[in-house]
C-alpha cells in the first residue's frame, strides 16, 4: 500500500477502513455525493464536482488547480504533491498526492477534504471519516455582486502593472554616444517610463513605478514591487554596443524574457544590464532563507514564463507603431532584475545609443510619447488576453 492511500486510510477512520465509493459534502444548501476514484493508489475526488457542493470557484491555468472558496484560495500544482494556500505571500503545503488530470476532468487528493479543510479552516469545516462526511457550518454565503462594468476600452477594472526604469543614480546606464550631451540611459529610460505610466492610467490601469527620481534601486528589489495584485513586471533600458567594425549601424528594438541566454547578442546584452549589481552595496546581514522557499520561486517562475514569454510578444508587435528601426524579435537572457519577479516579467530594449537613428528617437520628446503610447496599447492587450486565457469575469479575477 503507498503513503498516500495509507494516509488516506487513517483519514478515514483507521487502518481497517476502506476508501468509499463516495463522500458526503453537507451544507446549509443541502447535500451532494461526491464520487471517490483511484489515481496513482490513492483516493482522489473530482475537482468540478467538489467546487459545486462547496459553491466555490475552479480555475484551471497553465499547470495549475485553483479552487477559491468565500475563505481562502486553494492552488494545486498539477502531477505534483504541492498546494499553496493563502495571501501574498502565499504557504507552500505538500500533500500526500498529487492533484491530476484525466481526460478533461481535474481530481484532487481525498486528504484534501479529509485533512486540509478541517485543519486549516476549522471553524467553518468538519470532516466525519465514520460517516466519510464534509460538514460546512454557517450560513450560506453572501450571493456574488454582480461584475463590473468593463472600462472603455475593454479591460475590467482592478489590473496593476510594475514600471521600472533601468539604472539611475550613480549607474548611469550604457554609453551614450549619440545622446544630446548630458543625456544617459537612466535619462531616457525614466522619462519614457513616467510617460508610460500617464498612458497606462488613462487607459484604467493601476501603476506602481520602482523609481520616479534619478535614484538607485537595487535590482534585487524592483521584481518584488509587482506582487499581489500585479499584473505585469516591466523593465524599460536602452541598448547599446562595444566598439567593433560598423557597430554605429545597428538599431532596433527587442524584448526579453526570463532564461538563460539563447544568442552570443542576447548574453551580451544580459551582460551589460547585469552590470548595475556593481553599483549596489551588499546587505552586511544576510536573512536566512526558507528552503522551502527557492521551491516556491522555481515553482512561480516556471508559471508565468509562457505569460512572460506572450506579453514580450506582445510589446514587439506594439512598438513597430512607433518605432522607425527594425523588428529585433523576442529573446531571452538571465536579466538580474527578472529573476526576483514572482509575476509575468519582461524587459524591452527600446533602441540603440550607439546608432544615430535611435539615439534621435529615444531622447525627442515627441519619439518618446510614441512609444509610450504602443507600450500602454500593447499591456491593454496582454491584460484582455489574459482575462480570456484565465476566464477573468469580476473584478480582480483569479488569484496569481
Amino acid at each position: 500500500m503507498t503513503a498516500a492511500a495509507l494516509l488516506a486510510l487513517v483519514l478515514l477512520g483507521g487502518p481497517r477502513a476502506a476508501p468509499p465509493q463516495a463522500i458526503t459534502v453537507a451544507t446549509p444548501r443541502g447535500e451532494t455525493a461526491v464520487p471517490v476514484v483511484t489515481l496513482n493508489g490513492a483516493p482522489a475526488l473530482p475537482a468540478g464536482v467538489l467546487a459545486t457542493a462547496l459553491a466555490s470557484r475552479l480555475t484551471v491555468t497553465e499547470g495549475w488547480a485553483e479552487l477559491t472558496l468565500p475563505a481562502l484560495t486553494f492552488r494545486f500544482l498539477l502531477d505534483t504533491p504541492f498546494m499553496t494556500t493563502g495571501p501574498a505571500p502565499e504557504r507552500l503545503l505538500p500533500l500526500a498526492a498529487p492533484a491530476s488530470v484525466r481526460g478533461d476532468s481535474v481530481f484532487l487528493p481525498l486528504q484534501f477534504v479529509a485533512g486540509v479543510l478541517p485543519r486549516l479552516l476549522g471553524e467553518r469545516y468538519d470532516w466525519d471519516p465514520v460517516a466519510a462526511r464534509l460538514i460546512e457550518r454557517g450560513p450560506p454565503p453572501v450571493a456574488a455582486t454582480p461584475a463590473p462594468k468593463r472600462l472603455p476600452n475593454g479591460l475590467l477594472p482592478g489590473h496593476a502593472v510594475v514600471i521600472d526604469p533601468g539604472h539611475g543614480g550613480v549607474d548611469p546606464g550604457n554609453p551614450s554616444l549619440y545622446f544630446p550631451r548630458g543625456l544617459k540611459e537612466k535619462d531616457v529610460a525614466l522619462a519614457i517610463g513616467l510617460l508610460l505610466r500617464d498612458e497606462l492610467r488613462r487607459r484604467g490601469v493601476a501603476v506602481t513605478m520602482t523609481r520616479t527620481t534619478d535614484t538607485l534601486i537595487d535590482l534585487a528589489d524592483r521584481g518584488p514591487m509587482c506582487a499581489g495584485s500585479c499584473d505585469l513586471f516591466l523593465s524599460l533600458h536602452v541598448n547599446s554596443l562595444p566598439r567593433r567594425r560598423d557597430y554605429t549601424r545597428t538599431r532596433g528594438y527587442e524584448t526579453y524574457f526570463l532564461s538563460e541566454a539563447k544568442t552570443e547578442d542576447a548574453e551580451r546584452t544580459a551582460r551589460m544590464e547585469n552590470e548595475a549589481l556593481r553599483y549596489e552595496v551588499p546587505d552586511p546581514h544576510p536573512g536566512r532563507v526558507d528552503p522551502l522557499d527557492f521551491v516556491f520561486r522555481d515553482l512561480a517562475v516556471n508559471e508565468h514564463l509562457r505569460e512572460s514569454a506572450r506579453a514580450a510578444a506582445l510589446m514587439q508587435e506594439g512598438l513597430a507603431a512607433a518605432h522607425t528601426g527594425p523588428d529585433r524579435g523576442v529573446r531571452q537572457a538571465n536579466f538580474a532584475v527578472l529573476r526576483t519577479a514572482r509575476r509575468p516579467a519582461v524587459l524591452v530594449e527600446l533602441g540603440f545609443s550607439t546608432n544615430r537613428d535611435d539615439s534621435r528617437l529615444l531622447s525627442g520628446r515627441p519619439g518618446q510619447r510614441a512609444l509610450a503610447r504602443s507600450l500602454a496599447d500593447a499591456v491593454v492587450t496582454y491584460l484582455r488576453e489574459y482575462e480570456q486565457r484565465t476566464g477573468q469575469t469580476t473584478l480582480g479575477g483569479p488569484t496569481r
